[in-house]
C-alpha cells in the first residue's frame, strides 16, 4: 500500500505529504528499506540515487521536499543550510501548556549511549531555536504551532518536552514521552516554504495536521 500523497510534481523536485510511521530515508537492516526515498525512486526511474533534501523523524507525519535532479538538489540544500526555507508544525503536547507564545532556545547533543536520544547540554550542545505560539486546549493537551529557526535532530521533540522547553512531552513521543510505538506521536510538518531551485518562484506548500 502506497500511502505516500503526492501534493506537487514536476521535472526537478516532488513535494510530499509523509504518514506517521514512515521512515523519510532507509534505515539498517532488510526490514528498515521501505521509506520515502525508496518509493519515489520507484515512482521517478530518472530520479537521482539521493534524492533526500532534509528529513521527517520516522513518527513525524508531514511535508517533505525530494530532489529529482543534482541540479535541484543542490539548490535546494543550499536554502536549507542557509535558513531560507519556511516550516511550521503542527503538535498537540501532553499537558496544559499556560503561556501564549514563546521562544525557546536550548543547546542539546546525541546521547552516544542512548542513540538516537537527544539530551540537553549547556556546554557541547548545539543551540537549537523554537519559535512557538499556542492554537488551544483540548482535553487537557495543547495545540501548539512550532516554528523552529534551526532545524537539530528531535529539536521539537526536545524542546517540547523538557523543562526549560515547553515543560511537556508531545503525544505519542515513544523517545521523550509516554508512545509505545510507531505512528502514534502528534507532530505534523504542516507548512513548507521554499523557492522553486530552476525558476526561483517561491513555492509554499500547506497539510492540515490529520489530528
Amino acid at each position: 500500500m502506497n500511502d505516500l500523497i503526492i501534493l506537487h510534481e514536476d521535472p526537478v523536485l516532488v513535494v510530499v505529504d509523509k504518514p506517521s510511521g514512515l521512515l523519510s530515508v532507509p534505515g539498517k537492516g532488510e526490514a528498515n528499506q521501505d521509506c520515502v526515498v525508496s518509493r519515489i525512486k520507484e515512482m521517478y526511474p530518472g530520479c537521482i540515487d539521493q534524492p533526500s533534501v532534509h528529513r521527517l523523524d520516522q513518527d513525524t507525519s508531514g511535508l517533505l521536499v525530494l530532489a529529482l535532479t543534482t541540479e535541484a538538489h543542490r539548490n535546494l540544500s543550499v536554502q536549507f543550510m542557509d535558513r531560507l526555507v519556511g516550516k511550521r508544525y503542527i503538535a498537540l503536547v501532553d499537558g496544559v501548556v499556560e503561556a501564549q507564545n514563546g521562544l525557546i532556545e536550548l543547546k542539546f547533543r546525541l546521547d552516544p549511549d542512548n542513540r538516537p536520544y537527544q539530551v540537553y547540554d549547556p556546554e557541547k550542545g548545539k543551540l537549537g531555536i523554537t519559535r512557538w505560539r499556542k492554537l488551544g486546549v483540548e482535553d487537557g493537551r495543547t495545540r501548539v504551532e512550532f516554528m523552529p529557526h534551526t532545524g537539530r535532530t528531535h529539536q521539537l521533540r526536545l524542546h517540547s518536552a523538557h523543562e526549560k522547553g515547553l515543560g511537556f512531552p508531545i503525544v505519542g513521543d515513544r523517545l521523550y514521552g509516554t508512545g509505545t510505538g510507531p505512528g502514534q506521536l502528534k507532530l505534523h510538518a504542516s507548512t513548507l516554504r521554499f523557492r522553486h531551485p530552476k525558476t526561483r518562484q517561491p513555492l509554499e506548500f500547506t497539510s492540515p495536521a490529520p489530528f
